[in-house]
């Protein structure tokens, strides 16, 4: 008799829905992945005059192209590029208002037949703003009054009844990605812009600079070389908040190491109490791994997490020390290796 376990059958009604699934899946990555060779010099276009606009991007579209409008709208925004959402419904009973002749705007359908979205082209037209058409081909009323079209192709819509926005949906989705993405990069945008549109949740507070979290002032504890352990101890003694390192300085004032209360205490257990009255440069650990004033928070829980330590000094261009991360003040944002 064999000593191997029996493994459980899948039911054949899982199989098939794992089969269904996965052909669902695959058929919207074979379509991204023609979408990626149908790029041309089209999209450049689309960029640089969004790129170049003084005003906003107005993105418009409905149902199902609409969501996707909406959740391009939040990326242009959140990636450095000012943009609205204009509902086609609410336009017609007075939100074309917002539109200007300085705008671009960006819109979703389809068919680019969709009637809602296009009985607006006349008057975006007459408001002189610039129209960019995300659509299925070239030849629909959409594109032919766009001034730029991105065309994905006609595509197959996923699943066996080949009905429901998903292909379509995923193939307008990184479009618009793209779109957003590109843009931000032509327009210069950086992390640091991208932690001042998103402090809030952990991506913000990962962006967060380390000048904004760290301690700094009579928060840290400093010494030179030459004091002995128990002259700084003393005179470093606080009732506030400690932290547990003392940063050492040279005679230029720049770090030149670190004295932790991990080092006091391996001294203690080795009964080496008389080292407390030698210099805190012979005991302290040289060239400590640092960080830059101007980094993110992000880069020092990584330092924290692969060094396995729980100080980080962070210093100015010249080496100068000016704060201290601490783990105690940021473990819940740390990964889990560091805790």
């Amino acid at each position: 008799m064999s000593s191997l376990p029996l493994k459980q059958a899948i039911p054949f009604v899982q199989f098939d829905q794992l089969r269904e699934a996965r052909e669902i899946i695959r058929q919207e990555a074979d379509a991204l992945q023609e979408l990626s060779k149908r790029l041309d010099t089209r999209f450049c276009e689309a960029v640089d005059l969004i790129a170049k606009t003084a005003g906003r991007v107005i993105v418009t579209g409905i149902g199902k192209a609409g969501l996707i409008g909406q959740k391009i709208t939040a990326t242009l925004s959140s990636t450095g590029t000012p943009a609205q959402f204009l509902h086609p419904a609410e336009a017609v009973h007075g939100d074309l208002g917002c539109v200007t002749s300085s705008d671009v705007v960006l819109a979703f359908s389809n068919s680019g037949e969709t009637q809602e979205v296009t009985r607006l082209l006349p008057t975006i037209k007459q408001l002189g703003a610039t129209i960019i058409a995300i659509t299925a081909t070239t030849n629909s009323s959409l594109a032919k009054r766009a001034d730029v079209t991105l065309a994905y192709g006609h595509l197959e819509e996923a699943g066996v009844m080949g009905l429901a926005p998903s292909t379509t949906t995923a193939a307008m989705l990184a479009l618009g990605d793209a779109l957003a993405l590109v843009v931000s990069r032509q327009r210069g945008f950086t992390t640091e812009k991208f932690g001042v549109f998103h402090p809030g949740g952990n991506l913000g507070r990962h962006l967060t600079a380390v000048r904004d979290v760290m301690r700094e002032g009579s928060q840290i504890r400093l010494a030179v070389e030459d004091e002995t352990i128990r002259d700084a101890l003393r005179r470093l003694s606080t009732t506030g908040r400690r932290t547990g390192a003392i940063l050492v300085l040279d005679d230029q004032q720049k770090l030149c190491g670190v004295f932790t209360d991990s080092d006091l205490a391996k001294l203690l257990e080795h009964h080496r109490d008389e080292q407390l009255d030698r210099p805190i440069g012979e005991v302290m650990t040289p060239a400590p791994t640092t960080i830059r004033v101007d980094a993110q928070l992000g880069d020092a829980l990584s330092i924290i997490s692969k060094k396995k330590i729980s100080e980080l000094p962070v210093v100015d261009h010249d080496g100068h020390p000016v704060g201290l991360i601490d783990i105690t003040d940021v473990i819940g944002l740390a990964p889990r290796a560091a805790v």
